[in-house]
């Protein structure tokens, strides 16, 4: 795949999340057009499966482009959300028949509204015969095998992370270090409605809690870990289904559990109207971030250049501040609020186009 590094690229960005779809339209690195399009829990709730979904999404992203007059034609390739497959290294893959098909049949509890963005994203490339990539999927897989090791053998310990948000976030840390990527080590936190506490030395990430379903701290919507003698007792107490139990760990845990809520800002809003409990809970989930940052640095034997904090969360000033009196004893702290998908999918996917990258078959 061969392309100049002189052209004005135009790439289509799909990344649809659990109640809305993010898209733009990048040329030449820079976002011309862009839009969050809300879909609403009631028109959600239609849908038994979250793989039902799939035309009403493809949908929005073929109203986007009409109302933003950009033809398919006039794109040069499609970049898409990365989902859930098996493991594999970091980069920028081609959309292939093989992800598709893994994509549209995945395990029960993986049908998951990111293993929708390949597949749209795949049907519009079509339309105009263009390429079509996902770039630094969930299941980036770059862990030694120091940490693949659980305490017991039936179960080895996963990468499943906001690797996207991570890598990207390392990328700028090396640039503000005045280093290269390959070059430092980091300890890298995604905060969002999930959280992602890893470890990267010398441009590879060693080591990730498993953020999805896994360990790590609790998150506005996740539980992190939890000691398995109460899980056991839990799952097996007759309140819940599997399915039940799932959803509760991985969607309504955390900050919704405690506090009926997984927004930050009405959270320090009663911190502000003086709740206690809130504050409790609030400054725990940080103390937990902490924690994992520095377990992360250990992996790095204490030589960690930097400690970057990144996602929506990183916008709380407080959350922030509490983290940071923690941790900025072992590196410098540095902040990247809000999420960088966009901008990394479009990079991503320019790296190859202008030959800089080669694109991975998956």
């Amino acid at each position: 795949m061969s392309f100049s590094k002189k052209r004005q690229f135009r790439i289509l960005v799909i990344n649809p999340g659990s109640t809305s779809t993010k898209l733009a339209v990048f040329e030449g690195g820079i976002p011309i057009h862009s839009e969050t399009i809300a879909h609403p829990h009631r028109q959600l709730a239609a849908f038994p499966r979250i793989s039902d979904q799939y035309q009403l999404r493809r949908d929005a992203v073929l109203s986007f482009l009409a109302r933003k007059g950009v033809a398919v034609d006039s794109l040069n390739a499609v970049a898409a959300r990365g989902g859930i497959l098996r493991p594999l290294a970091s980069g920028t893959y081609v959309i292939s028949e093989r992800m598709l098909q893994e994509l549209r049949e995945p395990e029960k509890e993986r049908d998951h509204v990111v293993n929708l963005a390949a597949q749209i994203a795949h049907e519009i490339a079509r339309q105009g015969n263009l390429p079509a990539f996902v770039v630094d999927p969930v299941c980036v897989d770059e862990l030694e095998p120091l940490a693949r090791v659980s305490g017991l053998p039936e179960i080895e310990r996963r990468s499943l992370s906001h690797a996207l948000s991570l890598k990207s976030a390392a990328r700028r840390a090396a640039v503000t270090l005045e280093s290269q990527y390959a070059d430092i080590n980091l300890v890298v936190v995604h905060m969002g409605g999930g959280i992602s506490v890893s470890a990267h030395r010398k441009g590879r990430m060693v080591d990730v809690n498993q953020a999805l379903d896994g360990t790590g701290p609790f998150s506005p919507e996740r539980v992190g870990g939890l000691p398995c003698g109460d899980v056991l007792r839990l799952a097996f107490s007759g309140e819940y289904t599997y399915p039940q139990l799932f959803r509760r760990f991985t969607r309504h845990g955390g900050l919704l559990a405690h506090l009926g809520t997984n927004d930050a800002l009405e959270v320090e809003r009663r911190i502000a109207q003086g709740d206690e409990h809130a504050r409790l809970i609030y400054e725990a989930m940080a103390y937990q971030i902490a924690k994992e940052i520095g377990l992360m640095s250990t992996v790095l034997k204490g030589r960690v250049d930097g400690v970057v904090l990144t996602g929506n969360l990183a916008h709380s000033s407080m959350l922030v501040s509490w983290i940071r009196e923690r941790v900025e004893w072992i590196a410098p702290v540095l902040v990247y609020p809000g999420q960088d998908e966009m901008q990394a999918l479009a990079q991503g996917v320019l790296r190859v186009l202008r030959g800089e990258e080669e694109a991975k078959q998956y």
